[in-house]
């Protein structure tokens, strides 16, 4: 009997890693800049970390709520790439308004205008990957685009600590850098990549936010929703593990260093925890994700140096390589592929709202208690996902 199976060692397609380089030269820019954006508003501007919570919860809502709304916009198009290139044309658009801003409220506004950028091209930016990528290599998929992604993550500090120090921390020169990648980005997606054809026998979708399309999406579905819901409430904005460098009195130079530190533990881990996912239950890479949280979040709280410091970002580095590309992956699994951008769009919706929550709540806590209790807090919410997880565990293998 002839096989008829897909070939295991098929490769990634092209369209994939181009899109995974796109997103790098992207989160070079985006990284410069928010590596050092918590310091410049604390030190600089004199703001508080409530309000850098508050302006990184009102960011993330921004970028989840615009998702919705875009990767709607994308089934009802059958077309990705075109709402993709926008939001990263825009989100280039608004870098040159952070080395020019002479208050805090110009900040706010270009901080809130590149997540819209973001908003806009991140749903219909993994529909499409979904779309590109064979359904036994989904994982890998995901797991490659948030490598690639991640990369830039860890590039971006890393020039930004280069420039800090040879222009004796001048914030605006590192801003004007981060001008450069985030133009190429948007200039490679416009010419680089080829969105597939649409299948002529895929229904059309005429009103992708209607009641009777979000029950179309299915149970498997929204059981990974609310599992994402959930943990994202355990965790905040890396933001604050920048703001935990500072407390143990890092120089300010170095202090990007944990945002470096934290991407290359993510962007080593992704690629090849989304290749075990396609050959093993998701369900427990999830699990080992939570468990490098809690462990993240108690290293973190009792950190008294600069080692404990750099341990507890690997181990948050970690948990978001087990974590992040195997939601999406299992977004692109349940969901109806007519229906990916919706999917996708309400995927981002929930968690950036869950995010801007707890992102707000560990700045309050921060204020009032210092970081220990807002690392011991995320513990708690770690620990309560976990129990939660393996209580409705079979439930969930039974779906996904």
């Amino acid at each position: 009997m002839t096989d008829t199976r897909p070939a295991r060692r098929q490769a990634i397609p092209a369209g994939i890693w181009v899109l995974g380089f796109v997103s790098m030269l992207m989160d070079v820019s985006s990284e410069m800049i928010h590596a050092l954006l918590p310091i410049y508003l604390v030190t600089v501007l004199g703001t508080s970390a409530l309000t850098v919570g508050v302006i990184e919860g009102i960011a993330e809502a921004t970028a989840s709520i615009t998702k919705i709304f875009s990767g709607a916009l994308s089934d009802w198009l059958g077309k990705r790439k075109a709402l993709a290139a926008l939001g990263y044309g825009l989100a280039a658009l608004t870098k040159p308004i952070f080395p020019l801003a002479p208050s805090v409220g110009w900040l706010v506004a270009a901080r809130f205008i590149d997540r819209i950028g973001k908003g806009i091209r991140g749903a219909p930016r993994d529909a499409l990957v979904a779309d590109l990528a064979p359904p036994h290599l989904r994982g890998a998929a995901f797991g490659l685009r948030q490598s690639l992604d991640t990369l830039g993550a860890f590039a971006g500090p890393l020039l930004a600590i280069a420039v800090m120090w040879l222009t004796a921390n001048d914030f605006q020169a590192v801003f004007w850098i981060a001008v450069i990648p985030a133009f190429l980005s948007a200039g490679f997606i416009i010419v680089a990549v080829k969105e597939p054809e649409r299948p002529k026998d895929l229904r059309q979708v005429r009103m992708p936010l209607h009641c009777d399309e979000l029950r179309r999406l299915g149970a498997s579905y929204w059981w990974v929703v609310a599992i994402a819901a959930v943990f994202t409430l355990a965790r905040f904005s890396e933001a604050f593990l920048v703001l935990r460098a500072q407390s143990l009195d890092l120089q300010l130079v170095f202090i990007p260093i944990v945002l470096v530190i934290m991407s290359l533990a993510y962007s080593l881990s992704a690629y090849p925890v989304g290749l075990l996912a396609d050959r093993m239950d998701k369900i427990t890479l999830l699990i080992v994700g939570l468990l490098l949280l809690l462990v993240a979040d108690i290293v973190l709280a009792y950190a008294e140096g600069m080692i404990g410091l750099a341990v507890g970002v690997v181990l948050w580095g970690l948990h978001m390589g087990f974590t992040q590309g195997l939601l999406a992956a299992l977004i692109a699994e349940t969901a109806p592929p007519e229906l990916r951008g919706t999917a996708f769009g309400m995927f981002n919706l929930i968690t950036g709202v869950a995010l801007f929550f707890a992102s707000i709540l560990a700045g309050a806590l921060w204020d009032w208690t210092g970081p220990q209790g807002t690392f011991l807090a995320g513990a708690g919410f770690t620990l309560l996902t976990l129990i939660g997880l393996t209580t409705i565990r079979g439930r969930l293998s039974s779906v996904t």
